[in-house]
């Protein structure tokens, strides 16, 4: 494998495995052997599927504006806004008027993105 495959942007539709995840809320993932990142683009006030997952995820706000649901609170987040999820909490994102982009990144990668398909996996 070339060096080259292993670069990327983060602004090419086209880059990454795609998957969607609910309606108006699709990702492009891209994994690696410890850690995966995927890129949420999110419809003006589209929300995800409140679930969760064993692996520990990051995520931070690239654009727009959301709100965080996780466990059981609620908390809007911005442009440039980070926040940890640890593995197993319930949780998902609701876009803002303007919609939203957002980076997460995954450790270790989550099995059922490594393929292309829909929706969240684990619940």
């Amino acid at each position: 494998m070339s060096q080259k495959d292993e670069f990327h942007n983060i602004d090419n539709p086209s880059d990454g495995l795609f998957r969607e995840l609910a309606a108006g809320v699709t990702t492009r993932i891209f994994s690696g052997e410890q850690a995966m990142l995927s890129v949420v683009t999110l419809a003006p006030h589209a929300q995800g599927t409140l679930h969760h997952h064993p692996e520990e995820q990051w995520g931070v706000l690239l654009d727009g504006s959301a709100i965080r649901v996780q466990g059981d609170e609620e908390i809007p987040v911005k442009k440039g806004d980070f926040w940890r999820t640890p593995g197993n909490v319930p949780h998902t994102m609701r876009a803002g008027p303007d919609g939203a982009r957002v980076l997460d990144i995954f450790s270790p990668p989550r099995p059922e993105y490594k393929k292309a398909g829909s929706g969240f996996g684990t619940t």
